[in-house]
């Protein structure tokens, strides 16, 4: 089944005022063909949610090859936690190979990240959402100060639908803050990665991931070599105006 715009539209303004709970539970009930997206602590709110809800729910992760140990940690507790698979997509291993044997395995710090994350992140993630009709994702409209301030509740992903598959995708944390967001995880005694307890607020690869000093925005130390305004890989581009 495909949507219009307006169709998509009219259901997001149904969001309005609503929880994420709410979102949530609508969006299992209109898809089968649906899974959570995770990598970080808004992920396993969404997680937690979705299993408090009793609806059967999938979860996918991308493994890039260059996260952190602790971020490994941190997928295997979640699994444990909930008991639930986690599936795991992985980059084409001949284009990281390529990548690395001519760029060295830093190019990224004289580039910029694009070229890296559209093999590690995006290659993988576009070939895991082919085979979806919708994803949840854990977009916050505070996470980004230039990308991710208008982003609703739920649209359709112009990023990766293709001309055989619409593609809907649930920011069901959209309104939600980090406080909100952390009030949750302590309340409900959410697992989260252990870097959270190290500086760490949004963690990416271990290469291209630093701590924030007090009072910085939680996204600086991501790409920190970049400018500040425009930090997307790519599994979120949409955000970016042209």
């Amino acid at each position: 089944m495909s949507y219009t715009a307006e169709e998509i539209q009219a259901l997001d303004e149904q969001f309005n005022g609503k929880e994420p709970a709410d979102i949530i539970a609508e969006a299992l009930e209109r898809f089968d063909n649906i899974a959570i997206s995770f990598s970080g602590a808004e992920d396993v709110v969404l997680i937690d949610i979705a299993a408090k809800t009793g609806k059967p729910f999938k979860v996918f992760t991308l493994d890039t090859g260059r996260l952190h140990p602790e971020t490994y940690r941190f997928i295997e507790k979640v699994r444990e936690h909930y008991n639930i698979n986690i599936e795991v997509a992985f980059p084409e291993s001949e284009a990281v190979s390529q990548l690395v044997n001519e760029k060295g395995m830093f190019s990224f710090y004289q580039d910029d990240h694009k070229e890296c994350c559209a093999i590690r992140k995006v290659g993988p993630l576009r070939k895991k959402l082919s085979t979806l009709s919708a994803w949840i994702t854990g977009q916050r409209k505070d996470q980004s100060p230039g990308t991710r301030v208008s982003i609703p509740s739920v649209q359709i992903d112009g990023a990766f639908s293709t001309d055989t598959n619409q593609l809907i995708k649930f920011n069901p944390l959209a309104e939600w803050s980090s406080a909100e967001v952390w009030n949750y995880i302590r309340a409900n005694n959410v697992p989260y990665n252990e870097l959270h307890e190290k500086g760490f607020t949004s963690i990416g690869c271990e290469p291209c991931t630093k701590a924030v000093l007090p009072n910085q925005h939680e996204r600086e130390g991501r790409w920190w070599w970049e400018e500040a305004t425009a930090k997307e890989c790519g599994l979120h581009a949409t955000n970016i105006e042209k």
